[in-house]
This record gives structure tokens, C-alpha cells and sequence, in this order.
């Protein structure tokens, strides 16, 4: 890609109501480890190489490289049911070349828990992960949207901090 960082402003209109909101608790919050382990799987183990977590909405959309043409959506309670995975056969993605591995893969995650649950006001709303081109997008409850690689994304943790406001602000703006 030729970013390190994109920036998308969002609705204005969603932004103006910004502090007049606050994050409702949805199925994959509940279950927000367990939903990780089952991204972190796919990504690694089972032929996804992007992954786009619907926080709000409970659900996912997915990419799988022996079908990169289509996208698949998987919704609320199929993902949290037993044997979810069990549907895609073992198939790793190092052919491909991933620019995100293994445990960049669940320190991207565990940072996306914190984006999402620190703060009730402005929180992740979807994130994902692109392994091959080692990407990640957000989009916060502010409507603004980022586009950043992964190791840009590992340097700047600071300014997803969601313990100043005006720092968030500017995240969104």
C-alpha cells in the first residue's frame, strides 16, 4: 500500500452527538476473548488472510485465500456455536508471504479489546486485519476511520489511547 496511515473523516453529523452516545454492550463484547481466539484461528489456521470484526453488530466478514473473491459473513450466534471452526479445513496463508504473523496477530487483538472496551463513549466499532498486505482498519463510534499498517500501528498505540479526550478526539477528527 502506499500509506502508512490513512485517515477517513466519517459523518459529521455523527461526530457532532459524539458525547450524546455511549457503546451498548453487543453479543461479541460478552464474548470478546472468545471471539479473538476464533479470528486469531482463522487468520492462521484456516486460509483467511483478512478478517473484519463487526464489534457492534456481531458478526464477521471474511476473505479466504483459496476464494479471494468472495467475502463471507458470519453472524452473531454461528460464530459463538460449538464447532464454528470446524467447518474450514487446516490451510495456512505462508505462500502468501503474510507481512503479519503469529504474535503480532494477538497483540493487534489485544489492542483492539482495549480500543473497544476502555471507554463507553468512544470506543471500536469494526476492526480487521489483512495479513498479506499487513494492514489493519478501524472504525471508532466518532465515524472515523483508519487505515494504518501494522507496524505503524504498534508505534502510534499512543495515540489510540483512550484516556485523553482530546487525544480521541483527534483520532476521529
Amino acid at each position: 500500500m502506499p500509506y502508512k496511515w490513512l485517515q477517513v473523516k466519517g459523518d459529521p453529523s455523527v461526530r457532532d452527538f459524539l458525547f450524546q452516545q455511549s457503546r451498548v454492550e453487543s453479543l461479541f463484547d460478552g464474548e470478546i476473548d472468545r471471539v479473538h481466539a476464533i479470528v486469531h484461528e482463522l487468520l492462521a489456521r484456516k486460509g483467511a488472510f483478512h478478517v473484519k470484526i463487526h464489534y457492534s453488530s456481531s458478526q464477521l466478514t471474511c476473505w479466504f485465500a483459496d476464494d479471494a473473491y468472495r467475502y463471507r459473513v458470519y453472524v452473531k450466534e454461528e460464530v459463538l456455536s460449538p464447532g464454528f471452526l470446524d467447518q474450514f479445513r487446516d490451510c495456512t496463508i505462508d505462500h502468501l508471504q503474510p507481512l503479519i504473523d503469529d504474535m503480532d496477530m494477538s497483540a493487534i487483538l489485544k489492542e483492539f479489546r482495549r480500543l473497544r472496551t476502555t471507554d463507553e463513549t468512544i470506543y471500536l466499532r469494526n476492526g480487521s486485519v489483512n495479513r498479506v498486505n499487513g494492514q489493519i482498519g478501524m472504525t471508532f463510534s466518532c465515524d472515523g476511520s483508519h487505515y494504518i499498517d501494522h507496524k505503524t500501528f504498534f508505534e502510534k498505540l499512543d495515540t489510540f489511547a483512550t484516556s485523553d479526550v482530546k487525544e480521541q478526539l483527534s483520532a476521529c477528527a
